[in-house]
C-alpha cells in the first residue's frame, strides 16, 4: 500500500464525525482532479525516432494508434501513438487543505509512438495536439513510393485520408486473419478486387467456401466510378466449379503426382509396400504422353490382379465416386501450366467431399510449384488457411499440401509465387508458412494467445498496435509490412463486385418462431 494510503488507512474513521469525513473525502476527489486536469501533454524523446507522452484523461484527444503533431521550438514532427494506457502516479502537495495526507494519487495517460518524419533531433515535453486529416494526408501524399496504388478504404483515425497500400508490396508474402464476424472475407474480396484494377499481376485463388466466385460479377449498386475502373477485369477472371461456373472443375489421376496419387488411395510405402510397388510399377510402364491409366476406375477393368486390387481399394475408399475426375473435360491442371484468364478462382466449395477439395489445393498447389521455372509473378491465394496448410496436418494428401506451402513460403519469392494466406485461426497454420510472411492485415482477434504469437511474428508491427485489435469493428484492420511501412488502422471501404458467400438467415431466432418439437 502506498505511504499516503497507509496513513490515511491508520486514521479510525470512528472518530471522525461523518460529515468531516465526507469533507475530508470531497476535498481529495477535488484536489485529484485539479492535479488531473493539469496534465498538459506533453512527450519527450531521446533519440528522435520514439517518443513518450503523457496527457490528462479528461477530455483526452489521443487515442492508440491516432496521429498527433509534436512542436518544440522552431520544430515540429508528425506521430504516431502505438501505444496507450493508465498510469497512476503519486503527487504532493503542499499546503494540502488535508491533514491526513500530503500526496494524492492521481491517473493520467501515458503512452508511446513513432516519429513519422525523423531529423534526428531529441526533445523534451514537446507540445502535443491531435493532427487534422490534411496533416496526416499530406504526409502519406508526400511519402508515395511511386507504385500503383492500392485503395481499399480510408485511415480509421483520419477520416477522409484514403489507405493506399503499396501494390510492390505484394512481392513478399502476405498473412490476413481475422475471427468470425470481423468482415475478413469481404476485405480480402476488396483487396483481390483492387489488385486486378490497379495491376497487371496475375492471380489463384484456392476459395473453399465460394467466397470470391463473383469477382467477375460487378454489383449493380456499384459507385458509378468505381465500376468504371473495374470495367476491363471481369473478362479475364475464370471460375472453375460446379455446372454453374466457367469451367467445371475437373482433374485427370495421370496428371497427378505420383506422391499424391499414392496419398489419395491412402498408400503408404511401407505399411502398404505390395499396392505401392504395383502404382510404381504402372507408372514406370507409362509412356511420355501416353499414361498407363487415365483414372482410377480403370484400376477394376486391368488385365492384372495386383491392379485390380488397387482399383478395390480406390472403389472401398470411394475415391472412384469423386465428380473431381476428368472423362473428356479440360483439366484445371492444363489452365494452371498454360494460363488463358489473368485470374483463377477455384471453387473448393463446389466439390462434393472434403477428400476432394484436398486433392484438388493440393494439385494446384504442386502444378505451381512445377512451372515455377517459367518465373511468371503470380499471387497464390490460399482462403482457410488452417485446412490447407495446417499446423499438423491429420492426411497423407493434406501433409502433402502443406509441404507444398512451406516450400513456396521459403522459396517461391525468387521465382514470382506470392502468397497471400487468409484464416480465422492463425494458432493452426503451420508456423513455417506464417513467418515467412513480411505483409500483416489483422482484423478483429479476441484471443490474447493469438495476439501475442502474432506480436512475435511479425516484430515489425508496434506490439501496442496489435493489441488494439481487440476493439475493432467490422471491417476495421490494422495493416503493416511492405504494403504499409507505416502500420496503421484502416477501415476497410466499399466491394465492386459480387460477393459468394453468404451467412444463413436468422429467422429461426425470431421472436414467435417456435417450431414443433422433434422426436
Amino acid at each position: 500500500m502506498h505511504a499516503g494510503q497507509r496513513q490515511c488507512a491508520e486514521v479510525s474513521t470512528s472518530q471522525i464525525p461523518d460529515e468531516t469525513l465526507l469533507g475530508r473525502l470531497a476535498d481529495y476527489r477535488h484536489v485529484r482532479e485539479q492535479l488531473e486536469r493539469s496534465v498538459l501533454p506533453l512527450a519527450t524523446s531521446v533519440d528522435g525516432m520514439h517518443f513518450q507522452v503523457r496527457a490528462s484523461l479528461h477530455d483526452l484527444a489521443l487515442k492508440r494508434g491516432g496521429y498527433i503533431v509534436l512542436e518544440s521550438g522552431t520544430r515540429r514532427w508528425l506521430g504516431q501513438i502505438t501505444d496507450l494506457g493508465v498510469q497512476a502516479v503519486t503527487a504532493d502537495v503542499p499546503g494540502s487543505p488535508m491533514s491526513a495526507t500530503t500526496s494524492v494519487l492521481m491517473r493520467l495517460a501515458e503512452g508511446a509512438g513513432l516519429i513519422l518524419d525523423p531529423d534526428g533531433h531529441s526533445f523534451h515535453d514537446a507540445s502535443v495536439r491531435p493532427a487534422d486529416p490534411a496533416e496526416v494526408g499530406a504526409w502519406f501524399a508526400d511519402s508515395h513510393p511511386g507504385r500503383a496504388d492500392l485503395v481499399v478504404g480510408e485511415l480509421l483515425l483520419a477520416s477522409g485520408v484514403p489507405a493506399a497500400l503499396d501494390a510492390g508490396g505484394l512481392n513478399r508474402h502476405t498473412f490476413m486473419c481475422g475471427q468470425s464476424g470481423s468482415g475478413k472475407t469481404y476485405s480480402l474480396g476488396l483487396l483481390l478486387e483492387r489488385v486486378l484494377a490497379e495491376t497487371s499481376l496475375r492471380i489463384v485463388v484456392l476459395d473453399p467456401n465460394s467466397d470470391y466466385v463473383g469477382l467477375g460479377r460487378i454489383r449493380d449498386n456499384a459507385d458509378s466510378s468505381e465500376a468504371e475502373a473495374y470495367a476491363h477485369v471481369p473478362g479475364g477472371v475464370t471460375i472453375w466449379g460446379d455446372s454453374s461456373a466457367d469451367r467445371l472443375l475437373r482433374l485427370r489421376f495421370a496428371e497427378l503426382d505420383p506422391a499424391v496419387q499414392a496419398g489419395v488411395l491412402d498408400l503408404d510405402p511401407i505399411r502398404d509396400r505390395e499396392e505401392f510397388a504395383v502404382l510404381l510399377d504402372l507408372l514406370r510402364a507409362a509412356r511420355p504422353g501416353r499414361p498407363l491409366i487415365s483414372g482410377p476406375e480403370q484400376l477394376l477393368a486391368s488385365e492384372t490382379e495386383s491392379a485390380r486390387r488397387l482399383g478395390r481399394r480406390a472403389l472401398n475408399l470411394g475415391v472412384l465416386d469423386w465428380a473431381v475426375w476428368s472423362q473428356d473435360e479440360p483439366s484445371l491442371v492444363d489452365e494452371l501450366r498454360n494460363p488463358t484468364a489473368r485470374c483463377t478462382v477455384v471453387d473448393l466449395g463446389s466439390l462434393g467431399t472434403v477428400g476432394e477439395g484436398r486433392l484438388v489445393a493440393e494439385a494446384v498447389l504442386s502444378t505451381l510449384w512445377g512451372a515455377r521455372h517459367v518465373r511468371e509473378p503470380c499471387l497464390l491465394v490460399i482462403d482457410e488457411a488452417h485446412n490447407i496448410c495446417p499446423a499438423e496436418p491429420h492426411d497423407a494428401v493434406t501433409a502433402l499440401s502443406t509441404e507444398q506451402v512451406v516450400q513456396v513460403a521459403a522459396e517461391g519469392r525468387k521465382y514470382g509465387l506470392y502468397l497471400l494466406v487468409s484464416t480465422q485461426r492463425p494458432h493452426k497454420v503451420h508456423e513455417n508458412v506464417v513467418s515467412q510472411c513480411d505483409n500483416l492485415l489483422l482484423m478483429r482477434m479476441n484471443s490474447e494467445a493469438d495476439l501475442a504469437d502474432l506480436s512475435r511474428l511479425f516484430s515489425f508491427v508496434p506490439p501496442g498496435l496489435t493489441a488494439g485489435a481487440t476493439s475493432f469493428g467490422m471491417g476495421q484492420a490494422l495493416v503493416g509490412g511492405r504494403i504499409f511501412p507505416r502500420s496503421g488502422y484502416v477501415q476497410m471501404g466499399r466491394r465492386v463486385t459480387t460477393e459468394g458467400g453468404v451467412d444463413l438467415p436468422t429467422s429461426w431466432a425470431d421472436a414467435g418462431q417456435r417450431g414443433p418439437v422433434g422426436r
